[in-house]
């Protein structure tokens, strides 16, 4: 096993995040570690973010303008953050970064910057994120690329679609990697299609850039990404800050996208004059210290390695691929080959026959102390197509939430990995699962039907005194 997955079992890990060692209540009384396997969602902060956050903290000022020490060394912080993700991503000397609240900001804003008076299509993948998605249908096209059976995208399609629409396409918007089911796109090839008529890609990095390098490539090799945008709450810096990276000249050629402090040279009654990148593009106060937490998890990463990275992650999904699909009733969606792992991210998404989703994942927690999550991921064209649901069943459903009532709703449980989990934590989720799949459930359970979600009756939890002073 590589070496970060050997140091699983001797307590490193423990020490690599916040919060890894942390007890929560179980059913029947007592607490076990929480076992954290929800990191698709959020990651929690490497403890070097932590303490730089500290550190940073008591110098902590407004950043531009200010001639104070706090705020010189805060503006050089801030702008020095910008640097560490220009090189993470491997952005070229004509783009500019934009610190932005987080993906679906970074979209919108490139949605909205666009000129989309000759170029009105946009093809989207059907396994994207909604942040991938409904942005576009708001100033374009939206045209779908189909997907084969294993949820990836249908390569013949997004050929046939460019074949089509030729040069009224904008835009390809795609995800690095399926925050479903952890296939990763070979966005360099659909990046050198889609500038064949002419059109941009856009790629969703949230969910690869915590697990695969990123390089934007130069902007003469055509397969080069035009723009990538990822969270800090994905990459191990959950403290508020995103970002856009892309062509320089785009965000100068109209207004900016939103407007206020710090945005402008010169206010008139009649009258303004915008101000130069990136400050245009960063409305008001910016999320200064997460820029700086993004920076220094960036700093965190390189210094573990993408190799020491990839290859734990890949050891510990091989072996959850395995000991998942030996559990009776279990079903994996994706790709489900354990020898195939290291093509692919540490996302797993399954069903248990006969058990719904929510309730699985409430077991999981209650009795197991293990963090999921459940249901459509913001992901629902994906989900449903991964589970068969055809436009009759797609009408029922939106009648039943359309109605209040989220009982039974489509979807799945899924585990996802980060650098920080160990053998010890797949074996915990693959124990509860086994004893799920044999009836052996400590609770009973109540569905609230507006939720969707299930909850053990006579439980309560005060948890406000976990978090306050």
């Amino acid at each position: 096993m590589p070496a970060l997955a050997k140091r699983a079992t001797s307590g490193v890990p423990a020490r690599l995040t916040v919060g890894s060692r942390v007890r929560v209540p179980v059913l029947g009384g007592g607490e076990r570690r929480y076992v954290n396997l929800d990191n698709a969602a959020s990651t929690p902060p490497f403890t070097g973010v932590l303490k730089t956050v500290n550190r940073f903290s008591r110098w902590y000022s407004n950043v531009h303008r200010g001639m104070g020490f706090k705020s010189r060394l805060s503006s050089h912080a801030f702008e020095e953050a910008r640097d560490s993700v220009a090189r993470f991503v491997r952005a070229r000397p004509s783009d500019v970064v934009i610190f932005c609240r987080n993906t679906t900001h970074g979209i919108n804003q490139v949605a909205r910057r666009l000129d989309w008076s000759h170029r009105p299509v946009v093809l989207v993948s059907s396994m994207e994120h909604h942040s991938n998605d409904l942005p576009w249908r708001k100033v374009g096209q939206v045209i779908h690329i189909q997907l084969d059976a294993a949820g990836r995208i249908d390569e013949e399609h997004f050929r046939s679609l460019l074949r089509q629409h030729g040069s009224r396409i904008g835009v390809v918007a795609v995800t690095g990697a399926s925050n479903v089911t952890g296939i990763i796109n070979p966005v360099h090839r659909y990046a050198r299609l889609a500038h064949e008529v002419g059109a941009r890609i856009l790629v969703d990095a949230a969910q690869l850039a915590p697990h695969r390098a990123i390089d934007m490539r130069p902007a003469t090799d055509p397969a080069h990404l035009d723009f990538v945008v990822f969270s800090g709450h994905k990459i191990y810096a959950p403290f508020g800050a995103g970002v856009l990276v892309g062509p320089r000249q785009l965000f100068l050629e109209n207004d900016p996208y939103e407007v206020g402090g710090g945005t402008v040279d010169v206010v008139n009654q009649g009258e303004v004059a915008w101000t130069g990148l990136p400050d245009r593009e960063e409305a008001g106060t910016p999320c200064i210290v997460g820029a700086i937490a993004l920076a220094a998890a960036i700093e965190r990463i390189q210094e573990i390695g993408w190799p020491a990275i990839t290859g734990h992650e890949s050891a510990l999904t091989s072996l959850a691929l395995r000991r998942l699909g030996r559990i009776p009733g279990l079903t994996l969606y994706g790709d489900a080959e354990p020898t195939r792992a290291k093509q692919r991210l540490g996302v797993i998404a399954f069903n248990l026959e006969g058990r719904p989703h929510a309730l699985v994942a409430a077991i999981l927690s209650h009795e197991w102390a293990v963090g999921t999550r459940s249901g459509c991921f913001c992901a629902q064209i994906h989900l449903k197509h991964l589970l068969g649901i055809d436009e009759a069943g797609t009408r029922e459903i939106k009648r039943r939430i359309l109605a209040g009532d989220r009982r039974d709703g489509p979807g799945a449980v899924r585990l996802s990995m980060g650098a920080y989990n160990t053998v010890g934590d797949i074996d915990r989720i693959s124990a509860g699962l086994e004893a799920i799949a044999a009836g052996d459930v400590r609770g009973k359970y109540r569905v609230d039907a507006k939720s969707g979600e299930y909850h053990p009756t006579g439980t309560r939890y005060d948890y406000g005194s976990y978090y306050r002073g």
